[in-house]
């Protein structure tokens, strides 16, 4: 069965990478054979896609160190990967923003400006790029990593324009441990749920720490 499978990377990383040892990930190893193939042996993975965004250096904790990581991350997973690896990028907006301060009850009259990071174009990113394999059928089966219920309308739009022809997977980026609700809003259209990846899965699942190129080897960032 034909397989694609589109990662939020925003969601990965909040839900199970943060604060964490796992963050030089390899991606194809953990879903497809980790996770994908112990959930169906005959899935064969085609492309897995990484929705991302270059992170802005300026409001980092690490600053340029933190950008210069995120590279050499998305350099690795497509020389690993060249034929299976996909890496779609959105973009971070930073823009001054005027929210109410945080009291009970709220006062309108009482405002503070703050700096607001929104990501940009990841969930359409995501949405358009799954439904379209799937009508062009480059995919029998989409798998979602993502506990974002902002793509609930495509999920719905292709279970009621394909029905069964279309198998519907969705692996909830949360550690089994979190305390982290996961989103039921999505499980509803899909066939099948996994609602945790496991510590071991994750641990097991790293880029070698140099990978090789015909110049420099991509080396695993230090602080990571």
């Amino acid at each position: 069965m034909k397989t694609n499978v589109y990662i939020d990377g925003y969601n990965l990383f909040y839900g199970c990478l943060k604060h964490s040892d796992d963050k030089w990930l390899d991606l194809y190893h953990l879903f497809a054979n980790r996770i994908i193939h112990a959930q169906d042996p005959n899935a064969v993975i085609e492309t897995v896609y990484f929705f991302t965004a270059d992170i802005k250096s300026k409001i980092s904790t690490q600053g340029e160190a933190a950008q210069n990581a995120q590279q050499a991350y998305h350099r690795a997973l497509e020389k690993m990967y060249p034929s299976n690896m996909k890496i779609i990028k959105g973009y971070y907006a930073l823009e001054k923003g005027n929210l109410l301060r945080y009291k009970q009850p709220p006062d309108k009259s009482d405002r503070v400006e703050v700096w607001r990071l929104e990501e940009k174009q990841t969930d359409v990113n995501i949405t358009l790029t799954a439904y379209r394999d799937a009508i062009q059928n480059k995919a029998q089966q989409v798998v979602f990593v993502t506990n974002d219920t902002d793509i609930e309308p495509a999920l719905r739009a292709l279970r009621e324009d394909m029905g069964d022809a279309i198998v519907i997977g969705i692996i909830i980026p949360i550690r089994a441990n979190s305390r982290r609700p996961q989103n039921e809003r999505l499980s509803k259209y899909a066939n099948w749920t996994r609602s945790y990846i496991t510590d071991d899965e994750l641990a097991d699942s790293h880029l070698p720490d140099k990978v090789p190129t015909a110049k420099k080897p991509i080396l695993k960032p230090e602080y990571w």
